[in-house]
C-alpha cells in the first residue's frame, strides 16, 4: 500500500502530524490495537503553557533546565516553549474543552514549575485531546486511519528489489492482526510517532503497547539513538494489588498534597527537599519514596490531599476520586497509597528542530524521540507539548520539501518462506517476564556497576534464544514486542554503563557525583 506520508501511530504527536500534512497529500497512519490506546489518552496531569501575563517564557525555560539537570539543549527548550500557546490555540479550535475561570483557561501547578502553566480538562486531559484529534483525523479525506497493525521494521534501501546501501527510509512492514498477513507501507517519508519504552519495565503506567517499537526499529535501520538511561521513574502510582499502573497524577501534590511515612505519619519530604518538599521534580521524590521503601521495609507511602475541602478535591480530580471510591479509598477522607513506577522515557531517537533523523525520509515525534527538551528528567506536562511542536514541525518539513520527494522504489514482498507457525509461544512469554523483571531489579531508580553488567551478561543471552525464535517462526505481534522490548533494555543498559556520574534520572551508587559538563550519551549502530 502506497501513500505520500506513512505515520506510524495515532497518538498526539502522530495525529498532528497528520493533520498538517493532509493539507497536501494522502496520508496513512498506523496504530498498533485500537486508535485511542496510546499513551496520550493516558495523560492525565495536561500542557504546559506560558498564558499568565505574571509568568514568562524565561520561566518555563529555567525550570525545565533545572529539572533536566542541564542536559538539555537550550535551543530546543525555547523552541518548544514559544510554540505552547499557539499548540493550545489550535487545541481550541479542534474543541478540546479545556477547564476555564470565569472564561480564561485554568491554570494548575506541578512538580519542578515555579508558576501555574498547565492548561487540563480536569484530570483527563489526554483522553479529551485524543478524542479531538481522532475527530478531525476521521474527518479529513485525506488520512486513512489503520488500527491494529504491529509494525515490523522500517524499509529501507536494502529492502528494495534493486539494492540499494543509502539507508534511505520508503516506510514499514506491518503485520495486520485481523488477517494475520505482512504488508509492506511505502510513502515518500515517514513520520515515527510511536511512543515510549516503558514496559521494559515490571511496574509502569505505560499502556501495554509502549514496547520501544519505533525507538527500535530506527535503531535496526541505522539511526542514532540517545540518553536512554533516563528513564523517568513517576513518584506516585496507586498500590493495589487489584488494579495495575493506575497513576496518581502530579497535580495531586500540585495541589497540595503531602508525602508521610504510612507508620509514622512523618512528611519525609521535608528529610530530602526542604525548599520545593512534594513540589520537587520527579526524579527528586521517586528516590526519596524509593529510599523510604526500602528503608523501612514498607510496601507503599502516603500521598494525602484531605485536608483540602471535599468539593475542591472532587472537583480537581473527579476521574482519580471516582476510580478510587471504586476501590473503596475515599481520597476526601484519608491518604492514597503510592509507589513508584516507570512513566516516561526521556531518551530516544535522535531528531533535529525540523524532526529529521539521521535516516533520509525518516523523521520523528514524540515519546519515541531524544529532541533534547526533557535532557536528564522531564519536567511534567512538557510531554503533550513536544508532541504538538514536533508533529507539526516534521509535518512542515516534509511540506517545504515535498516536490523533492521521489516515490518509493520496488520493494520485496514479506518473505515467509521458511517459518512456521510456532508451538513454543510460552518462550514469548518467559523471556518477556524476565526482561520486565530484571530490569526493575538491576536498572531501576537506583543503580551501580555491578547490577547494570549483570544486566548486560543476560541481556545478551536472552539476545541469542530470541533471534532464534524470531528466525524460524512466524510473527505475532507478543513476537515483535519482545524483539523491540529486548533492543531498547539493551540500549538502556549499555546507555547507562557509558555515564560515570548521577545526574537526574540517572542515579548511580558508584559514580554518586555529577560531573561538571553535562554530555549526551549516544550510541551509533
Amino acid at each position: 500500500m502506497e501513500h505520500d506520508v506513512l505515520i506510524i501511530g495515532s497518538g498526539a504527536a502522530g495525529l498532528t502530524a497528520a493533520l498538517t500534512l493532509a493539507e497536501k497529500g494522502k496520508v496513512l497512519v498506523l496504530a498498533k490495537g485500537k486508535l485511542n490506546s496510546g499513551s496520550t489518552a493516558w495523560a492525565q496531569g495536561g500542557i504546559a503553557a506560558v498564558l499568565d501575563a505574571g509568568d514568562t517564557f524565561d520561566n518555563h525555560v529555567r525550570d525545565t533546565m533545572v529539572a533536566g539537570a542541564g542536559l538539555n539543549d537550550r535551543e530546543t527548550v525555547e523552541f518548544v516553549i514559544e510554540g505552547a500557546p499557539r499548540a493550545i490555540d489550535r487545541l481550541c479550535e479542534l474543541g478540546v474543552p479545556f477547564n476555564r475561570d470565569a472564561g480564561d483557561l485554568h491554570l494548575t501547578r506541578e512538580g519542578g514549575h515555579s508558576h501555574r502553566r498547565i492548561v487540563h480538562v480536569n484530570d483527563a486531559t489526554g483522553w479529551a485531546v485524543q478524542a479531538a484529534l481522532l475527530k478531525a483525523a476521521e474527518e479529513n479525506p485525506n488520512i486513512t486511519l489503520l488500527p491494529h497493525q504491529s509494525c515490523i521494521d522500517l524499509i529501507t534501501g536494502r529492502h528494495a528489489e534493486k539494492y540499494s546501501g543509502s539507508g534511505r527510509v520508503w516506510g514499514a512492514y506491518a503485520l495486520d492482526e485481523a488477517s494475520g498477513e505482512v504488508v509492506a507501507h511505502t510513502a515518500k517519508a515517514t513520520v515515527l510517532a510511536a511512543g515510549g519504552a516503558g514496559r521494559v519495565y515490571q511496574f509502569s503506567t505505560a499502556p501495554r503497547g509502549a514496547t520501544g517499537d519505533g525507538i527500535a526499529m530506527a535503531w535496526r535501520a541505522g539511526a542514532r539513538v540517545s540518553n536512554m538511561e533516563m528513564m523517568q521513574f513517576h513518584p506516585t502510582c496507586l498500590y493495589n494489588l487489584e488494579v495495575k499502573n493506575f497513576l496518581i497524577t502530579e497535580a495531586v501534590r500540585g495541589e497540595g498534597g503531602r508525602l508521610y511515612h504510612p507508620e509514622t505519619g512523618h512528611r519525609f519530604m521535608e528529610d530530602y527537599d526542604k525548599e520545593r518538599m512534594e513540589l520537587a521534580p520527579r526524579d527528586v521524590v521517586a528516590r526519596a519514596i524509593d529510599d523510604q521503601i526500602k528503608r523501612y521495609g514498607l510496601d507503599y507511602v502516603h500521598l494525602d490531599i484531605s485536608h483540602q475541602p471535599p468539593e475542591f478535591v472532587k472537583e480537581h480530580f473527579p476521574t482519580i476520586h471516582e476510580k478510587l471510591m471504586g476501590l473503596g479509598i475515599d481520597m476526601t477522607k484519608g491518604p492514597i497509597p503510592v509507589v513508584p513506577a516507570q512513566h516516561y522515557t526521556c531518551g530516544g531517537v535522535v531528531i533535529d528542530l525540523n524532526g529529521r533523523t539521521d535516516l533520509p525520509g525518516l523523521y520523528a515525534a514524540g515519546e519515541v524521540t531524544e529532541s533534547g527538551l526533557h535532557g536528564a528528567n522531564r519536567l511534567a506536562s512538557n510531554s503533550l507539548l513536544e508532541c504538538f511542536v514536533f508533529g507539526e514541525a516534521a509535518a512542515k518539513d516534509i511540506l517545504a520539501h515535498w516536490d523533492s520527494f521521489e516515490a518509493p522504489p520496488a520493494i520485496k514482498p514479506w518473505d515467509e518462506s521458511r517459518v512456521t507457525d510456532s508451538d513454543e509461544e510460552v518462550v514469548i512469554k518467559q523471556n518477556w517476564t524476565e526482561i520486565r523483571r530484571m530490569m526493575w531489579n538491576y536498572v531501576g531508580i537506583v543503580r551501580t556497576t555491578k547490577r547494570l553488567e549483570r544486566a548486560g551478561n543476560r541481556i545478551a543471552l536472552l539476545g541469542e534464544e530470541i533471534e532464534d525464535y524470531y528466525g524460524h517462526f512466524r510473527v505475532t505481534t507478543d513476537l515483535i514486542e519482545l524483539r523491540n522490548l529486548h533492543q531498547c533494555a539493551d540500549l538502556i543498559v549499555q546507555s547507562a554503563l557509558k555515564r560515570h556520574e548521577s545526574r537526574g534520572l540517572h542515579f548511580i551508587l558508584d559514580y554518586p557525583e555529577m560531573d561538571e559538563a553535562p554530555i549526551d550519551t549516544v550510541l551509533v549502530p
